[in-house]
């Protein structure tokens, strides 16, 4: 399924209604934009929409397996994961880099997983992690790449909507593009524009939208534990080619003064793919009066090198 409809994402809100927190909207400085702080969901990111959704619609479907479900992550896809898993009553074996962050490490611990360390890159960490699945009956699950993971991350926007009228933009960051996909779905219903921010040095959409198909890149930037997927998945490039969708590139300079200005102006920690979205505002020419979210998430960091 190469497809995302936005049936699809009203059938996950139906399915994690109630086992989610719904999103917080804050005002920023610039008049007209909001904050929408999705850093406050469970474990962290919304990558627990995504989780939610895929186990519960496997558990309706009677295709939930008692060996539990098993997934690769850098880290925020592992704790929702692992926290939709014990939501569900069943195991959860989470494949990780070694290089991941130990304060998600720990989380991931904290939830009752079974943390598998491997290699220095996600890639390394999914190879082993369907080794494992083959060879245990578990459920693979995936960070960003399945339509369930997509469509649940996509419920974000109307939450955004119905606390924001009149919303015109959201601006997103982007790894391997599941909260883009799931977003930029839901937004093309609404004639909402979506803005995709990317580091320079992970750019996996960008490189997706000029090839015309979804192409290796190479990884390095300081978000790279969140977004450093090395290839977008083909229901991101779908949806940008579908929808109204607007790309900007970030250097790590700016992400890391947009994390410090959250801090410093706002009292809000975040991982630097948290603070992406926002790094990215500033290369969007927003017209006057336009209402514009700016979606915040991935709270799974250590703020020690923010206080100072």
């Amino acid at each position: 399924m190469d497809q995302l409809t936005y049936a699809d994402v009203t059938d996950a809100a139906r399915r994690i209604a109630g086992h989610v927190r719904p999103v917080v909207l804050a005002p920023h400085d610039r008049p007209g934009i909001r904050l929408a702080l999705e850093f406050l969901q469970h474990t962290g990111s919304f990558k627990a929409r995504g989780a939610q959704n895929f186990l519960r619609a496997h558990r309706e479907a009677g295709a939930l397996p008692g060996a539990g479900v098993t997934i690769a992550s850098g880290g925020n896809a592992g704790l929702a994961c692992a926290w939709a898993a014990r939501q569900e009553g069943v195991p959860a074996t989470v494949f990780v880099p070694a290089t991941a962050p130990a304060v998600k490490v720990a989380g991931l611990r904290a939830l009752g997983a079974d943390v598998r360390l491997v290699g220095s890159e996600y890639a390394e960490a999914q190879a082993a992690c369907a080794e494992f699945a083959a060879a245990s009956g578990a459920l693979s699950s995936h960070a960003y790449d399945h339509p369930l993971i997509a469509a649940g991350a996509g419920t974000l926007l109307d939450e955004i909507r119905d606390g924001f009228p009149g919303l015109d933009t959201v601006v997103v960051a982007v790894g391997g593009g599941g909260l883009f996909a799931g977003v930029a779905t839901a937004a093309r219903e609404h004639g909402v524009r979506t803005v995709a921010v990317e580091p320079e040095g992970s750019r996996a959409l960008h490189a997706a939208v000029a090839a015309g198909r979804p192409v290796p890149v190479p990884v390095d930037s300081v978000a790279a534990d969140a977004l450093g997927a090395r290839q977008a998945s083909a229901l991101a490039l779908e949806a940008a080619r579908r929808g109204d969708v607007h790309h900007v590139l970030v250097p790590d300079g700016e992400i890391v003064r947009a994390r410090r200005q959250l801090w410093d102006g706002h009292r809000i920690a975040v991982e630097h793919a948290g603070a992406t979205a926002l790094a990215g505002l500033a290369g969007y020419d927003a017209a006057p009066g336009e209402r514009v979210a700016v979606v915040l998430c991935g709270a799974n960091t250590d703020p020690g090198d923010l206080v100072r």
